[in-house]
Formats: C-alpha cells, sequence, structure tokens
C-alpha cells in the first residue's frame, strides 16, 4: 500500500484542474467504451552513475593572424563574426614598397636570363672549336667558368623574385582555413611591424569542450573513459575523453578535453554545455519525455489508474538519458505512465465533492 502526502496531492489536484479547465463538478468519464490509453509501466533500470560540470565550447583550430611584413592597414574586408571560406581576403597591407621590390627582382631575373643564355651560347661555340682542337684550354676553362656563373646568377635572381612575390602576398592577409573572425585588433591607417597581431580566427569545426573537474574524480574519469555532452535539450556522446596529465596548482582540477566528431548544428564556440562523465552504475528511473508535462511552476505526468481514470502527478527530474528523462523523485517502479498528456487530461480522476460545513 503506498502511501502519499495528503498536502503533495491537494496542490497536484489544483493544478490538474489548471490544467484540464475543470471545476469541482467535473463530470465522470464513462470508461467502458473509451479506448484504453497509450501508456508505459516504469521500472527501475541500471544504468551509469555520473558526475556533472559545466564545459565550454572551443575551436580546436584557433589563430591569431600576425603580420609578417611592415605596412600601413588600408583596408579590413570582414567584420568581426563574419564566417568566410577558407583563403578569402581578411585585411590588406600597403604594398608600395613591397611591389617595387618584386619589379626590381623580375628586371633582374630577365637581365640574368640573358646573360645565361649568352654564356651558354659562347660555350657551346669554344666547346667546338676546342675539341677541334682550334683554342685552347685556357680559353675552354674561362667560358666554362663564365656560363658556370650565368647559371648561379640566375638561380639567384629566380629566388630573389620568389622572396619578393611572398613580400606581396604577405600584405594580404587570408583565411588559412574556412571559419570565422573572432576579434580585430588593428584599424584601419595603423602601421604594423612584423609580429604584430592583426586578427582573431577559428574555425567551427572540429570542436571540443574543455572542463575542469576535481583531482579526486581525475582517475575514475580516465578509467571509464566515457562521456555526453548536454546542451538545448540534446545529447551528443564525446568521441572520447582526455585528461590533461597535470593538474592546476591554483585550483586542484584537472582539465579534461572532449573532442566532438563532426558537425553539430547549434553548437558554437564560446557556448557553455553541461558535460556528464560516466563513473559507475545505479539504478534509474526513466520515462519518456513525450510523457512530461509542463505548465508554469508545474512538472508531471499522467498516472494511468486501474479504472481508466488518471491522475497529475508531480514530479522531480534529472537529466535526459536519450528520449528519456530521469525522475528522481514523484515515482514508484511499477506505476503507469500515460505517454499522450492530451488524451490523459481528459479522463482526470473526478474530484470529490465535500459536503457538510466547517465549524
Amino acid at each position: 500500500m503506498r502511501r502519499r502526502a495528503l498536502l503533495s496531492r491537494t496542490v497536484v489536484c489544483a493544478a490538474a484542474a489548471v490544467l484540464a479547465g475543470c471545476s469541482a463538478h467535473h463530470p465522470a468519464v464513462e470508461r467502458s467504451s473509451a479506448p484504453p490509453l497509450a501508456s508505459v509501466q516504469v521500472q527501475l533500470e541500471q544504468g551509469s552513475a555520473e558526475a556533472r560540470f559545466d564545459g565550454i565550447v572551443e575551436a580546436i583550430n584557433r589563430a591569431t593572424l600576425t603580420a609578417q611584413t611592415a605596412g600601413r592597414v588600408t583596408s579590413i574586408d570582414h567584420h568581426v563574426g563574419d564566417f568566410v571560406p577558407a583563403g578569402a581576403l581578411l585585411m590588406r597591407l600597403h604594398a608600395t614598397i613591397q611591389r617595387a621590390n618584386l619589379g626590381q627582382a623580375r628586371a633582374a631575373l630577365r637581365a640574368a636570363r640573358a646573360r645565361a643564355t649568352e654564356a651558354q651560347l659562347r660555350y657551346t661555340r669554344v666547346r667546338d672549336l676546342f675539341n677541334q682542337r682550334v683554342v685552347p684550354k685556357a680559353d675552354f676553362d674561362r667560358v666554362t667558368a663564365e656560363r658556370d656563373a650565368a647559371v648561379a646568377a640566375l638561380h639567384s635572381a629566380t629566388a630573389a623574385v620568389a622572396g619578393a612575390t611572398e613580400g606581396v602576398d604577405y600584405t594580404e592577409i587570408r583565411a588559412p582555413y574556412a571559419g570565422v573572425l573572432t576579434d580585430r585588433l588593428v584599424q584601419v591607417g595603423e602601421a604594423v611591424a612584423p609580429g604584430a597581431p592583426l586578427l582573431g580566427f577559428a574555425a567551427l569545426q572540429p570542436l571540443r569542450v574543455v572542463v575542469n573537474i576535481p583531482e579526486s574524480l581525475a582517475d575514475t574519469v580516465r578509467r571509464f573513459g566515457a562521456a555526453t555532452i548536454n546542451f538545448a535539450g540534446r545529447s551528443i556522446p564525446a568521441e572520447r575523453v582526455t585528461v590533461f596529465p597535470q593538474a592546476s596548482a591554483q585550483s586542484n582540477t584537472f582539465r579534461v578535453y572532449l573532442p566532438i566528431a563532426g558537425s553539430v548544428p547549434g553548437l558554437y564556440p564560446g557556448m557553455v554545455v553541461r558535460v556528464a562523465f560516466a563513473t559507475g552504475e545505479r539504478p534509474q528511473l526513466l520515462v519518456p519525455q513525450q510523457a512530461i508535462v509542463r505548465r508554469s511552476e508545474v512538472t508531471a505526468v499522467y498516472l494511468v489508474q486501474p479504472s481508466g481514470n488518471t491522475l497529475l502527478q508531480q514530479v522531480r527530474l534529472g537529466e535526459p538519458v536519450g528520449d528519456r528523462v530521469e525522475v528522481l523523485s514523484g515515482l514508484i517502479p511499477g506505476e503507469r505512465v500515460a505517454l499522450d498528456p492530451l488524451a490523459a487530461m481528459r479522463r482526470l480522476e473526478p474530484f470529490p465533492v465535500l459536503t457538510g460545513s466547517a465549524q
């Protein structure tokens, strides 16, 4: 025989009246012809014991883009928060000196190429004459050295063009990968030097969750190696659990990294999420999410009685487990819960009519 507190039943009945829009003269519903309610009998199930902590979502790929050449900022093509593809132009620096250096390097390359061509032709003529024993070996050695020097000068000029081209490229700051602009550290018109931070940039995937856990739980979390990330009523499993092998002396905590596989809609860097780490096993009482009724401050389920009528029972919920949610209090194993709250509301037990007068 189950005993429930009279006061709790009174409060729940009052809530039922609000939900059903009925009065104290709510008529009984004929059950003989009514189809049975869809329901489920709740039972204790063996589930995982969990330790829950808040975590911060962060981008695995994030960077502070810095200047690789000196110059003045001439334009910033995107705003903070803009999503851009890989290689997109983000910022330009004044490039007059760099382009002048590139022009000089290209001119020097053309001159070096002409000298190398001339030296090769001279070498070919003298080699043929030397093979015919018309010119002395000293002349052949001289043109050979001149050809080798011209080829070396050509290689040097080619490298100079490559360096000058890269110098011009340094005046255009581009996205290293697809992502979002997170910070702007300079303004148009500012002069920057090599190494100066310019922009903050982060990829929207892959993501990870960072959690700080107490030292006392570090070994347990490492041993079980499983965690669930909960946000906005959704639960996703962590791809893996990595406990950083060094504690923080200031907070006596270990940092845990939880990579998230693939793209998860609605999950962004900087969000706070709830992380449940597996720490063992314990019995749980679970009900389907669809059976839960939420109205203002009331969280309840409809209990199906043997008569076919229903009672509104207030419950206290825990964390979601897939498409179900744990009930911490308010239900007893073996009770039957209606799966369709709207249909169950129409079969509420009629409220007793009190007779007599108060003294």
